[in-house]
């Protein structure tokens, strides 16, 4: 038996997408949904496949959280012989230390859940934090959608613009972004005053006169929010593009999206498109299928995956 792909109910559509990219169909799968919200999956034909779980745990995290460990289950129960959860949108994963007393590590308690629920294998797609490996006991697979979204912004992208880290935890990414666009760098400091509340401190780097492509996540984008203002004041040229693997746009975030001078917004599927509909700025979205593709591809013939992994 070839890779089996199940599909969850929170991305069918990429499920759909990867299952074709690799000339096959997912495996029939249904979700039953009692009245007080208590999920009930049911997998179809997996035993002895090499079962591969595809559910990305954005918005509702903790419904589709649920639904994937279920899912994990019924496959184990139905004798898959190898089983892989992919989870392109890994939520939690910004969990992965105490920063104060009193709070959980959120994203040990999930890749524990994934575990006892028969995971053999995590893979993801550019997560929060490189640490989602280490507080794992099964192995990760962190897939990179850089040079995806790089490959759409070279034409685009003038020669004197500049790539933005909008914190801290950003530059490494940044990095990679600038390396394959050959573009300098730019880096603001920033403090979080709460959960949808950024502050930009400081701006390290030469952004007078440049575009400006700012690269990071998107949930709330109140780091974006923080960022454009502090670029603009140190002078950068009123053309910016935003780019992120994963575009959750929760909250406000698509209030604020609009007040932004932003002439381009880059995301990729890893979420539904739900996630993106009424956007008030052009949006591009770059598909993960092909590479999710490859990478499952590599997987089932135990073949290295080194060219597709997440720089640390």
């Amino acid at each position: 038996m070839g890779a089996c792909i199940v599909a969850g109910t929170a991305h069918r559509a990429l499920a759909d997408a990867v299952a074709a990219a690799m000339g096959t169909a997912p495996v029939a799968c249904q979700v039953e949904r009692f009245p007080d919200g208590e999920l009930r999956p049911v997998a179809g034909l997996v035993r002895g496949g090499d079962v591969y779980v595809l559910q990305p745990t954005g918005p509702a995290v903790n419904e589709h959280l649920i639904e994937l460990l279920l899912l994990l289950d019924a496959c184990r129960r139905s004798g898959a012989d190898r089983l892989t959860a992919v989870v392109p949108y890994f939520g939690y994963a910004r969990q992965d230390r105490r920063t104060q007393a009193g709070q959980a590590v959120g994203a040990r308690v999930v890749a524990d859940a994934l575990t006892a629920a028969g995971a053999d294998r995590l893979v993801v797609v550019d997560p929060h934090t490189a640490a989602l490996e280490a507080v794992c006991s099964i192995p990760v697979e962190m897939l990179t959608a850089v040079p995806l979204i790089a490959a759409a912004l070279v034409g685009s992208t003038p020669g004197t613009a500049v790539v933005v880290s909008p914190d801290l935890g950003a530059v490494k990414l940044a990095e990679h972004y600038a390396g394959l666009l050959r573009r300098p760098t730019a880096v603001v400091r920033k403090t979080r005053t709460s959960g949808t509340s950024v502050q930009a401190d400081e701006l390290v780097g030469d952004v007078a006169g440049r575009p400006a492509v700012i690269v990071d996540m998107i949930s709330t984008d109140g780091t974006v929010e923080a960022a454009i203002p502090a670029l603009l004041d140190g002078g950068a040229a009123p053309d910016i593009t935003v780019a992120a693997t994963h575009g959750l746009f929760t909250g406000s975030a698509q209030e604020r999206l609009g007040r932004l001078p932003i002439r381009r917004l880059l995301v990729t599927d890893t979420l539904t498109a739900h996630q993106t509909q009424n956007l008030p700025l052009p949006l591009q979205v770059r598909s993960v299928a092909p590479l999710l593709a490859d990478a499952i591809g590599r997987l089932h013939d135990n073949r290295p995956l080194d060219a597709l992994l997440m720089h640390a």
